[in-house]
């Protein structure tokens, strides 16, 4: 088996389950809890948010855990909005964010805030000259995808955080989700950046564990409320297990951060350079400015999906766009805003690594590549 679909999810590392394990057998004691039980499993939640921060850069009181991706979207969103909504109620974002960013904004125009989508140029790239133009005196928040999921594209955020220098009253909260291991990202006070949401499963750690960065001194509004759990920002109890596995997940992806980017360049490069010699073949991902894992291509004439599903029957596995969207039927919102055609954006099929992967599975794929693509007929009637 080649699994390519490490952007959807990807396997725990052996470390992270047995972490799991550990706790879920013999720390099962509430952090909440005063016996020794509780005061035990209190200390190995603190020593979690620890080693996270360490990583990071930032400080343990910064580190809120949640359950994914998707709720820490929520939360910054929602939670900047309810938090800053009499000081107005201009959002600015792009037309290239993930689902949980797009819903939140959904739900946010209904209650009455006006939200500005930025376009993006046909390398995925926000327009800082636009970004700058769409600042307006009640803009209480950016937000910002780091690093697109469906064709890679990394953002500046430097440049942004620049221009937001001169609106220290917005807050810049950025999905962060594919970034772990992947690229370089500067957090810390002395970063313009806010808010930061990362998941667990998409650094091989546990599925519905996650956490946000919130820099201090950033007020946000709670959505969950109850027993005051972390820091009387996110209630109710700790998944303890998948945080403690997540925390060695992370940790192991940081420490080989910079070999594993640099495999993945390799892997990639040749996976473009394989692409590249097909006239029917599209690569979306742009060549400058994307990340290390991710290649986006279609075959003209092909739906990403047929793709997807001949490759799986020589069991290699990839996705059409995000997995959150990949079963909805529609096309590439990313490729849309990226000035593609829908019959050329219905092509889309993602690759996505991890450093697991290897140059013989890379170089396998491009031989079952090659087949596929000489037996599909419509390559043989243009």
């Amino acid at each position: 088996m080649i699994y390519f679909d490490n952007s959807a999810t990807t396997k725990m590392f052996p470390e992270a389950v047995q972490s799991y394990q550990t706790v879920s057998e013999q720390y099962f004691g509430n952090p909440s809890s005063l016996h020794e039980l509780g005061d035990v499993s209190s200390k190995l939640l603190k020593q979690a948010r620890v080693s996270i921060a360490q990583q990071l850069g930032v400080q343990p009181e910064e580190i809120f855990f949640t359950s994914g991706g998707t709720e820490g979207d929520n939360w910054m969103i929602k939670g900047t909005a309810f938090k800053k909504q009499y000081y107005g109620k201009h959002i600015i974002t792009t037309r290239i964010e993930h689902s949980a960013v797009n819903h939140a904004m959904d739900f946010l125009e209904d209650l009455g805030f006006e939200i500005t989508y930025l376009p993006v140029n046909k390398a995925g790239q926000v327009d800082l000259v636009e970004l700058r133009e769409a600042l307006r005196s009640d803009t209480i928040l950016v937000s910002i995808i780091a690093l697109n999921n469906e064709v890679g594209v990394i953002q500046n955020l430097e440049a942004i955080g620049e221009i937001l220098r001169e609106y220290p009253t917005v807050h810049f909260h950025i999905d962060a989700v594919q970034t772990v291991g992947k690229m370089d990202l500067k957090l810390g006070p002395e970063s313009r950046i806010d808010m930061a949401v990362f998941s667990s499963h998409k650094f091989h750690g546990p599925r519905g564990c996650g956490f946000v960065y919130v820099k201090r001194g950033k007020d946000v509004t709670p959505l969950i409320h109850g027993g005051g759990q972390e820091m009387n920002q996110r209630s109710g109890t700790e998944n303890l297990p998948a945080i403690v596995a997540m925390a060695k997940a992370f940790r192991l992806v940081k420490e080989s951060e910079q070999a594993t980017q640099h495999q993945l360049k390799q892997l990639t490069d040749r996976l473009k350079q394989g692409l590249h010699q097909y006239k029917q073949i599209t690569v979306f991902t742009p060549g400058e400015a994307s990340a290390v894992h991710i290649v986006c291509f279609g075959i003209k004439g092909i739906r990403g999906e047929v793709v997807v599903h001949a490759l799986e029957e020589r069991d290699i596995y990839v996705s059409t766009t995000s997995a959150c969207s990949s079963k909805s039927g529609g096309t590439s919102g990313t490729l849309s805003a990226m000035g593609f055609a829908p019959q050329v954006a219905e092509t889309a099929v993602r690759i996505s690594l991890t450093g697991s992967n290897t140059m013989a599975e890379v170089e396998q794929f491009l031989d079952v590549l090659d087949e596929l693509y000489q037996n599909f007929d419509v390559i043989h009637s243009k």
